[in-house]
């Protein structure tokens, strides 16, 4: 399996699931629990965290490691929705 997970210490994973955790909760509805998963591959090479929200819904987010934005997300079925104030524009996180 290619995994990217060795590219990045520890820190900067846990840096970039809070900015993901905060950008979930910022930017969508009714997220009540997130959960990460070990798994960063991204046959692209940069830090994919993934994980689920509310138990049940998965997403990917692909951050930039170096100022720790959310570039990109990816959600399965079952997400919770985007807030009204946050779909022309993503809001602060």
């Amino acid at each position: 399996m290619n995994s990217s997970n060795n590219n990045y210490d520890d820190k900067t994973i846990s840096k970039a699931r809070e900015k993901v955790e905060s950008y979930l909760r910022h930017n969508y509805e009714n997220i009540n629990s997130v959960e990460f998963n070990d798994d960063m591959s991204d046959p692209m090479g940069g830090l994919m965290i993934r994980g689920t929200v509310n138990g049940k819904a998965e997403f990917s987010a692909s951050v930039d490691p170096k100022e720790f934005k959310v570039n990109s997300m990816g959600e399965k079925e079952g997400f919770p929705k985007v807030k009204e104030e946050c779909k022309e524009e993503v809001c602060d996180y």
